[in-house]
């Protein structure tokens, strides 16, 4: 046999091929295999051909099927404050990202580094099992722009509501779900919340999932059981998967490397610096007269969602590249002078016309009566039937009477009906405390939350702010007076 290079290639790639596609898995284990491989290796040196050993590490290839007892064996070296069981279901999933979705897997691998320093630093912060940090791979696949069909948003997908709950503001501009250090702060105080409730950490996952209420009522469904498992067929059918995703997620990643799963890490973010905006900054001029990437500003900040901040009189932190603001400092009034004028006009059009925005409007609250369809409400909001549906996440034009719907209105044209009911779901502005003559007094704007206003000002905490005005909710509407010191 001649010592060519064609020669090579083919006893290569079969071999290559062979054990890809585990035609010996069934006749061979893994040392069978190493041996054949070491033959092959004698066999080509023999006629001057090279070896390569790390053809056993080759990315194609899927060892054979763990079995039952292995897998709880080292569910069991990994557990942590949160039980990790073993069944049928969870062996399953361990199953689809270690064999069928072998891709999503590797991404997730090359993702973590990016997102896990941040988490465990909250986590710990909050008092918080370090092994909660999968369970953003749960929810977004570590992805700080993901949007869900439910439109649940960012690295740890909170709904619009429960996110303005935990201080996480959006708008047309900005959406805070997607910011990376803010929602897994508010994550964080969440999954305490949860834990707080119901005292066992796999009920409190279920809880992040399909929310509190409806693990209260399959909790009454089974007879009062306090197990997941025992309460399992009460649960929907989404958050039964919940948990054995998240344990499956979690033997995955740290067993990777026995099944072959190797990480191509994503580049690291730039180092960065942050920078407090309080008006309207275009990102583009921004980084062409700082010297800065796009790219990285857009990847800094996947919150800004226009490329721009918008003027609304509230103060937004932004990240911009070291160099960036080492530019800025030598020539700030001049950069941030022409960044807060160009293409201000147009995306305030835009914002105010694309269909859904709530830019610019206040909300009202519509309770359907009979004979209403969508085109009549919209006549009398003069807004349009697709806003309508936006809005209120409709496939269809069907409504029924007594359905609630947000309707996001002008200022000018708050002319509520006699069904509408204010804001908030306010009737009447809510109570201001007597203000004291030297009191500190701070009007509330619009989306502000108590999170939001304590943020701004030293030392002022949420309770202390319902201490000094008196307040019972954490609900506030525009204009509202607050002291706050």
């Amino acid at each position: 046999m001649t010592n060519s290079t064609p020669v090579k290639a083919f006893f290569s790639l079969a071999l290559a091929l062979a054990l890809s596609q585990q035609v010996f898995a069934q006749e061979y284990d893994l040392d069978s295999l190493i041996s054949i491989r070491l033959e092959a290796a004698l066999a080509f040196d023999s006629i001057g051909m090279e070896t390569d050993l790390a053809i056993l590490a080759h990315r194609e290839y899927v060892p054979a099927v763990e079995t039952p007892e292995l897998i709880a064996d080292r569910l069991s070296c990994i557990e942590g404050e949160i039980k990790l069981t073993y069944n049928d279901r969870i062996h399953a999933f361990i199953n689809y990202f270690t064999i069928k979705d072998r891709d999503y897997t590797r991404m997730v691998l090359g993702r973590k580094d990016l997102y896990f320093p941040l988490f465990e630093k909250y986590l710990a912060r909050y008092g918080l099992p370090d092994e909660l940090k999968y369970l953003a791979i749960v929810e977004s696949g570590l992805n700080p722009r993901a949007v869900s069909r439910a439109r649940a948003v960012g690295l740890w997908q909170f709904m619009s509501s429960t996110g303005r709950h935990f201080g996480l503001h959006h708008d047309w501009y900005v959406d805070e779900r997607m910011d990376p250090e803010k929602s897994t702060e508010a994550a964080c105080q969440y999954l305490g919340d949860l834990y707080a409730m119901f005292h066992d950490w796999e009920l409190a996952l279920a809880a992040y999932n399909s929310g509190p209420g409806n693990v209260r009522k399959a909790i009454r469904r089974s007879g009062y059981k306090k197990d997941f498992w025992e309460i399992y067929r009460y649960l929907p059918r989404e958050t039964r998967s919940y948990l054995p995703q998240f344990i499956a997620i979690m033997y995955t990643l740290n067993y990777a490397d026995e099944h072959n799963l190797f990480e191509t890490p994503e580049p690291a973010l730039v180092a960065s610096d942050t920078l407090s905006v309080n008006h309207f900054l275009h990102f583009e001029t921004f980084a062409n007269l700082t010297g800065a990437k796009m790219e990285d500003m857009l990847k800094l900040n996947p919150s800004v969602l226009r490329k721009a901040i918008p003027e609304t009189g509230r103060p937004y932190t932004i990240r911009v590249p070291l160099g960036a603001k080492e530019n800025l400092i030598l020539h700030r009034g001049e950069i941030l002078d022409s960044a807060s004028r160009v293409g201000k006009e147009e995306l305030e059009a835009l914002a105010k016309n694309t269909l859904g925005s709530t830019y610019g409007r206040e909300l009202v609250a519509y309770r359907v009566r009979s004979g209403d369809v969508l085109g009549t409400i919209a006549e009398r909001y003069r807004v349009r039937v697709g806003d309508i549906k936006n809005w209120n996440n409709l496939s269809s034009n069907t409504i029924r009477i007594g359905q609630r719907l947000n309707i996001w209105v002008l200022p000018s044209r708050q002319n509520y009906p006699a069904t509408a009911v204010a804001s908030n779901q306010h009737p009447t502005p809510a109570p201001e405390a007597m203000l004291p003559p030297n009191a500190k007094i701070y009007t509330v704007q619009p989306g502000d939350t108590l999170w939001d206003i304590s943020r701004k000002f030293e030392g002022l905490t949420i309770e202390k702010i319902k201490t000094l005005n008196n307040l019972k909710t954490t609900k506030l509407q525009p204009g509202q007076k607050l002291i706050i010191g």
